[in-house]
Protein backbone atom coordinates (compact mmCIF):
# COMPACT_ATOMS: atom_id res chain seq x y z
CA UNK A 1 0.00 0.00 0.00
CA UNK A 2 1.46 3.43 -1.39
CA UNK A 3 2.53 5.93 1.38
CA UNK A 4 -0.35 9.04 1.45
CA UNK A 5 1.07 12.08 -0.39
CA UNK A 6 1.97 15.05 1.87
CA UNK A 7 0.42 18.12 1.76
CA UNK A 8 2.01 20.91 0.28
CA UNK A 9 4.19 23.30 2.24
CA UNK A 10 1.24 26.28 1.61
CA UNK A 11 -1.45 27.60 4.18
CA UNK A 12 -4.87 25.84 3.56
CA UNK A 13 -6.88 27.78 1.00
CA UNK A 14 -9.83 29.56 3.46
CA UNK A 15 -7.94 29.03 6.76
CA UNK A 16 -6.54 31.94 8.80
CA UNK A 17 -3.22 31.98 7.53
CA UNK A 18 -3.77 31.80 4.09
CA UNK A 19 -5.91 35.22 4.42
CA UNK A 20 -2.98 36.49 6.61
CA UNK A 21 -0.38 35.42 3.79
CA UNK A 22 -3.08 37.75 1.12
CA UNK A 23 -2.77 40.01 3.24
CA UNK A 24 0.60 40.58 3.21
CA UNK A 25 1.05 40.00 -0.08
CA UNK A 26 -1.73 42.87 -0.84
CA UNK A 27 0.52 45.50 1.30
CA UNK A 28 3.97 44.50 -0.29
CA UNK A 29 2.09 45.02 -3.86
CA UNK A 30 0.42 48.27 -2.49
CA UNK A 31 4.04 49.84 -1.17
CA UNK A 32 5.62 48.45 -4.55
CA UNK A 33 2.91 50.81 -6.45
CA UNK A 34 3.42 54.59 -7.22
CA UNK A 35 1.22 56.91 -6.11
CA UNK A 36 -2.10 57.59 -6.94
CA UNK A 37 -1.83 61.15 -7.62
CA UNK A 38 2.07 61.61 -8.45
CA UNK A 39 1.19 65.43 -8.40
CA UNK A 40 -0.44 65.53 -5.23
CA UNK A 41 -0.16 68.26 -2.93
CA UNK A 42 0.73 70.81 -5.69
CA UNK A 43 -1.52 73.72 -6.37
CA UNK A 44 -0.44 72.81 -10.16
CA UNK A 45 -1.82 69.37 -10.11
CA UNK A 46 -4.82 69.68 -12.29
CA UNK A 47 -2.78 71.38 -15.26
CA UNK A 48 -0.07 69.06 -14.85
CA UNK A 49 -2.40 65.77 -15.09
CA UNK A 50 -3.45 67.92 -18.57
CA UNK A 51 -0.14 68.46 -19.95
CA UNK A 52 1.03 65.25 -19.00
CA UNK A 53 -1.35 63.21 -20.76
CA UNK A 54 -3.72 65.11 -23.75
CA UNK A 55 -2.37 69.06 -24.39
CA UNK A 56 -0.13 68.87 -27.10
CA UNK A 57 1.79 71.79 -27.61
CA UNK A 58 2.96 73.95 -23.96
CA UNK A 59 5.44 75.31 -21.97
CA UNK A 60 5.66 76.25 -18.58
CA UNK A 61 8.11 78.11 -15.90
CA UNK A 62 8.29 75.99 -12.96
CA UNK A 63 8.79 77.58 -9.62
CA UNK A 64 11.97 75.63 -7.87
CA UNK A 65 12.12 75.69 -3.98
CA UNK A 66 14.52 78.47 -3.32
CA UNK A 67 17.98 76.92 -2.35
CA UNK A 68 19.65 77.93 0.61
CA UNK A 69 21.98 81.05 0.96
CA UNK A 70 25.70 80.31 0.37
CA UNK A 71 28.29 79.69 3.21
CA UNK A 72 30.23 83.27 4.15
CA UNK A 73 33.61 81.71 2.39
CA UNK A 74 31.96 81.23 -0.73
CA UNK A 75 30.31 84.96 -0.59
CA UNK A 76 33.98 86.80 0.20
CA UNK A 77 35.16 84.63 -2.91
CA UNK A 78 32.68 86.52 -4.63
CA UNK A 79 33.02 89.62 -3.23
CA UNK A 80 37.09 89.77 -3.86
CA UNK A 81 37.18 88.47 -7.82
CA UNK A 82 33.39 89.35 -8.53
CA UNK A 83 33.03 85.97 -10.02
CA UNK A 84 29.90 84.90 -11.46
CA UNK A 85 27.40 83.97 -8.97
CA UNK A 86 26.65 80.33 -10.31
CA UNK A 87 30.15 79.15 -11.33
CA UNK A 88 30.92 79.32 -7.42
CA UNK A 89 27.90 78.94 -5.39
CA UNK A 90 26.22 75.34 -5.18
CA UNK A 91 23.19 75.33 -5.47
CA UNK A 92 22.53 78.20 -7.56
CA UNK A 93 20.35 76.98 -10.83
CA UNK A 94 19.36 77.08 -13.74
CA UNK A 95 15.71 78.17 -14.60
CA UNK A 96 13.73 75.35 -15.61
CA UNK A 97 10.67 74.89 -17.86
CA UNK A 98 8.13 72.42 -17.91
CA UNK A 99 7.41 71.26 -21.62
CA UNK A 100 4.68 68.63 -22.62
CA UNK A 101 7.01 67.06 -25.33
CA UNK A 102 10.80 67.71 -26.16
CA UNK A 103 12.02 66.44 -29.44
CA UNK A 104 12.56 62.69 -29.39
CA UNK A 105 10.53 62.46 -26.38
CA UNK A 106 13.69 62.51 -23.63
CA UNK A 107 12.97 63.53 -20.29
CA UNK A 108 14.96 66.76 -20.18
CA UNK A 109 17.78 68.55 -21.71
CA UNK A 110 19.85 71.91 -21.16
CA UNK A 111 20.47 74.71 -23.46
CA UNK A 112 22.17 78.58 -23.12
CA UNK A 113 19.40 80.71 -23.45
CA UNK A 114 20.07 85.00 -22.63
CA UNK A 115 22.52 85.25 -20.17
CA UNK A 116 22.29 81.60 -18.26
CA UNK A 117 21.12 78.60 -19.06
CA UNK A 118 17.54 76.91 -19.14
CA UNK A 119 16.69 73.26 -18.72
CA UNK A 120 13.92 72.13 -20.33
CA UNK A 121 11.59 69.16 -18.80
CA UNK A 122 9.38 66.97 -20.69
CA UNK A 123 6.23 65.60 -19.29
CA UNK A 124 5.49 63.14 -21.82
CA UNK A 125 8.40 60.75 -22.56
CA UNK A 126 9.26 57.65 -24.03
CA UNK A 127 9.28 55.40 -22.58
CA UNK A 128 6.40 56.29 -20.13
CA UNK A 129 7.85 56.84 -16.59
CA UNK A 130 6.17 54.62 -14.09
CA UNK A 131 7.18 56.52 -10.94
CA UNK A 132 6.26 59.93 -12.36
CA UNK A 133 6.64 62.14 -9.56
CA UNK A 134 9.78 60.69 -8.58
CA UNK A 135 10.91 60.27 -11.83
CA UNK A 136 9.70 63.63 -12.74
CA UNK A 137 11.48 65.52 -9.76
CA UNK A 138 15.14 63.81 -10.18
CA UNK A 139 14.67 65.34 -14.23
CA UNK A 140 13.57 68.77 -12.66
CA UNK A 141 16.76 68.49 -10.64
CA UNK A 142 19.20 67.66 -13.26
CA UNK A 143 17.78 70.56 -15.62
CA UNK A 144 18.51 72.47 -12.87
CA UNK A 145 22.12 71.96 -12.06
CA UNK A 146 23.26 70.29 -16.08
CA UNK A 147 25.12 72.40 -17.99
CA UNK A 148 24.23 73.05 -21.97
CA UNK A 149 24.48 70.12 -24.59
CA UNK A 150 25.07 67.17 -21.51
CA UNK A 151 23.19 64.14 -21.91
CA UNK A 152 20.74 63.54 -19.27
CA UNK A 153 21.35 61.65 -16.21
CA UNK A 154 19.79 62.13 -13.00
CA UNK A 155 22.24 61.19 -10.02
CA UNK A 156 19.44 61.95 -7.96
CA UNK A 157 15.94 61.08 -6.54
CA UNK A 158 14.24 64.01 -4.39
CA UNK A 159 10.70 64.24 -3.58
CA UNK A 160 8.78 66.34 -6.05
CA UNK A 161 7.15 68.78 -2.81
CA UNK A 162 10.81 69.40 -1.95
CA UNK A 163 12.12 70.73 -5.48
CA UNK A 164 8.64 72.50 -7.16
CA UNK A 165 6.97 75.34 -4.70
CA UNK A 166 3.70 73.70 -3.84
CA UNK A 167 1.46 76.52 -3.75
CA UNK A 168 2.88 78.17 -7.31
CA UNK A 169 0.41 77.84 -9.91
CA UNK A 170 1.12 77.62 -13.34
CA UNK A 171 2.05 80.15 -15.53
CA UNK A 172 1.36 78.13 -19.02
CA UNK A 173 2.02 79.14 -22.77
CA UNK A 174 -0.10 77.25 -25.47
CA UNK A 175 1.51 77.09 -28.76
CA UNK A 176 0.23 76.35 -32.18
CA UNK A 177 3.10 74.31 -33.24
CA UNK A 178 6.50 72.93 -32.07
CA UNK A 179 8.70 76.00 -33.06
CA UNK A 180 9.64 76.83 -29.37
CA UNK A 181 11.91 73.58 -29.13
CA UNK A 182 14.71 75.07 -31.24
CA UNK A 183 15.99 79.20 -30.00
CA UNK A 184 15.43 82.09 -31.83
CA UNK A 185 16.80 82.10 -35.55
CA UNK A 186 17.71 78.40 -35.26
CA UNK A 187 17.20 76.06 -38.97
CA UNK A 188 15.27 73.13 -38.36
CA UNK A 189 18.06 70.45 -38.56
CA UNK A 190 17.87 68.18 -42.02
CA UNK A 191 17.78 64.88 -39.98
CA UNK A 192 14.39 65.86 -38.24
CA UNK A 193 12.87 67.81 -40.43
CA UNK A 194 9.89 65.03 -41.50
CA UNK A 195 9.37 64.39 -37.47
CA UNK A 196 8.79 67.78 -36.65
CA UNK A 197 6.85 68.09 -39.66
CA UNK A 198 4.78 65.70 -38.35
CA UNK A 199 4.75 66.82 -34.55
CA UNK A 200 3.26 70.42 -36.01
CA UNK A 201 0.56 68.37 -38.25
CA UNK A 202 -0.55 66.90 -34.39
CA UNK A 203 -1.33 70.05 -32.56
CA UNK A 204 -4.69 70.56 -32.50
CA UNK A 205 -6.36 74.58 -31.60
CA UNK A 206 -6.02 74.03 -27.70
CA UNK A 207 -6.90 76.63 -24.85
CA UNK A 208 -6.62 76.50 -20.82
CA UNK A 209 -10.24 78.76 -19.91
CA UNK A 210 -9.96 80.51 -16.48
CA UNK A 211 -12.70 80.08 -14.57
CA UNK A 212 -14.58 82.81 -11.77
CA UNK A 213 -13.84 79.92 -8.72
CA UNK A 214 -10.78 78.74 -10.21
CA UNK A 215 -10.93 74.95 -9.39
CA UNK A 216 -9.19 72.66 -11.55
CA UNK A 217 -8.58 72.77 -14.91
CA UNK A 218 -10.90 73.07 -17.49
CA UNK A 219 -9.00 72.36 -21.18
CA UNK A 220 -10.76 73.09 -24.17
CA UNK A 221 -9.95 71.21 -27.46
CA UNK A 222 -11.08 71.92 -31.10
CA UNK A 223 -10.59 68.27 -32.11
CA UNK A 224 -12.26 68.34 -36.24
CA UNK A 225 -16.02 68.23 -36.16
CA UNK A 226 -16.74 68.67 -32.70
CA UNK A 227 -14.77 70.59 -29.91
CA UNK A 228 -14.10 69.11 -26.29
CA UNK A 229 -13.62 70.51 -23.07
CA UNK A 230 -12.08 68.29 -20.69
CA UNK A 231 -12.00 69.19 -16.76
CA UNK A 232 -9.33 68.20 -14.44
CA UNK A 233 -11.39 67.96 -11.06
CA UNK A 234 -9.23 67.87 -7.67
CA UNK A 235 -12.03 66.29 -5.38
CA UNK A 236 -12.18 62.91 -4.25
CA UNK A 237 -13.02 60.64 -7.23
CA UNK A 238 -16.63 59.13 -5.02
CA UNK A 239 -17.16 63.03 -4.22
CA UNK A 240 -17.00 64.36 -7.27
CA UNK A 241 -18.99 61.45 -9.03
CA UNK A 242 -22.07 61.66 -6.45
CA UNK A 243 -22.11 65.66 -7.69
CA UNK A 244 -22.28 65.03 -10.95
CA UNK A 245 -25.04 62.39 -10.61
CA UNK A 246 -26.83 65.28 -8.46
CA UNK A 247 -26.57 67.45 -11.17
CA UNK A 248 -27.38 65.03 -14.15
CA UNK A 249 -31.06 63.70 -12.29
CA UNK A 250 -31.58 68.02 -11.99
CA UNK A 251 -30.83 68.62 -16.06
CA UNK A 252 -27.83 70.46 -15.07
CA UNK A 253 -25.24 68.25 -16.74
CA UNK A 254 -24.46 70.65 -19.57
CA UNK A 255 -22.48 73.46 -19.89
CA UNK A 256 -25.45 75.18 -22.44
CA UNK A 257 -26.60 75.14 -25.66
CA UNK A 258 -24.35 73.34 -27.97
CA UNK A 259 -22.80 71.26 -25.60
CA UNK A 260 -23.52 67.58 -24.37
CA UNK A 261 -21.85 65.98 -21.43
CA UNK A 262 -19.83 62.95 -22.73
CA UNK A 263 -18.44 61.21 -20.20
CA UNK A 264 -15.65 61.02 -17.80
CA UNK A 265 -12.26 59.67 -17.36
CA UNK A 266 -9.37 58.72 -14.96
CA UNK A 267 -6.09 59.65 -14.76
CA UNK A 268 -3.65 59.67 -12.32
CA UNK A 269 -5.73 59.64 -9.58
CA UNK A 270 -8.12 62.32 -10.97
CA UNK A 271 -11.53 62.21 -12.51
CA UNK A 272 -11.92 64.26 -15.70
CA UNK A 273 -15.52 65.23 -16.70
CA UNK A 274 -15.82 65.78 -20.50
CA UNK A 275 -18.23 67.24 -22.58
CA UNK A 276 -18.80 67.54 -26.35
CA UNK A 277 -19.33 70.77 -28.06
CA UNK A 278 -19.78 72.76 -31.09
CA UNK A 279 -16.50 73.47 -32.52
CA UNK A 280 -18.62 76.67 -34.40
CA UNK A 281 -17.96 78.34 -31.07
CA UNK A 282 -15.21 80.02 -30.29
CA UNK A 283 -13.73 79.10 -26.81
CA UNK A 284 -14.14 82.40 -25.29
CA UNK A 285 -17.91 81.54 -25.95
CA UNK A 286 -18.30 78.88 -23.64
CA UNK A 287 -17.16 81.01 -20.18
CA UNK A 288 -20.91 81.81 -19.27
CA UNK A 289 -21.63 78.07 -19.40
CA UNK A 290 -18.79 77.20 -17.73
CA UNK A 291 -19.10 79.48 -14.91
CA UNK A 292 -22.37 78.22 -14.32
CA UNK A 293 -21.57 74.62 -14.07
CA UNK A 294 -18.95 75.55 -12.12
CA UNK A 295 -21.38 77.26 -9.58
CA UNK A 296 -23.99 74.06 -9.62
CA UNK A 297 -21.18 71.81 -9.04
CA UNK A 298 -19.97 73.21 -6.12
CA UNK A 299 -23.39 73.77 -4.52
CA UNK A 300 -23.81 69.69 -5.73
CA UNK A 301 -20.26 69.27 -4.01
CA UNK A 302 -21.60 70.67 -0.59
CA UNK A 303 -24.62 68.63 -0.50
CA UNK A 304 -24.70 65.90 2.48
CA UNK A 305 -28.23 64.02 1.92
CA UNK A 306 -28.07 60.75 0.42
CA UNK A 307 -29.03 60.19 -2.84
CA UNK A 308 -32.37 59.93 -4.65
CA UNK A 309 -33.59 56.68 -6.84
CA UNK A 310 -33.08 58.99 -9.53
CA UNK A 311 -29.38 60.17 -8.48
CA UNK A 312 -28.41 56.51 -7.93
CA UNK A 313 -29.94 55.50 -11.30
CA UNK A 314 -27.51 58.82 -12.87
CA UNK A 315 -24.86 58.01 -10.67
CA UNK A 316 -24.87 54.48 -12.57
CA UNK A 317 -24.90 55.74 -15.69
CA UNK A 318 -22.41 57.83 -15.79
CA UNK A 319 -19.87 55.32 -14.14
CA UNK A 320 -21.04 53.21 -16.88
CA UNK A 321 -19.47 55.42 -19.69
CA UNK A 322 -16.29 55.79 -17.53
CA UNK A 323 -12.81 55.00 -18.37
CA UNK A 324 -8.89 54.83 -17.14
CA UNK A 325 -6.39 56.37 -19.14
CA UNK A 326 -3.49 55.57 -17.21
Amino acid sequence: MGKKSKRGSGPRPGSNRAERVAARKARQIAALAPPPRPFGGLAAECDLVALRTFVASATARVDLVEPGPPAPELTSVLADDDAPLREVVPGVRNEVTLATVLPGAIPALVRETRDIPEGFVGLQTEPDRVELGAELAAAIEWAAHAKPGEQFGPTSSPDLLDIVKADAPLDITVYEDFSWWFPPGTDVPPEIAEMFERANDSVLPTARLRTAAGVGAPWWVDAGERAHLRWIRPEAEDDLMTALARLHAAGRLTLGEGSRFAGSFRTHGLLVPVFDLDNEMHHEEWYPGVDQFETWLGDALAQTAPLTPDERSSRDGIRGRQVTLR
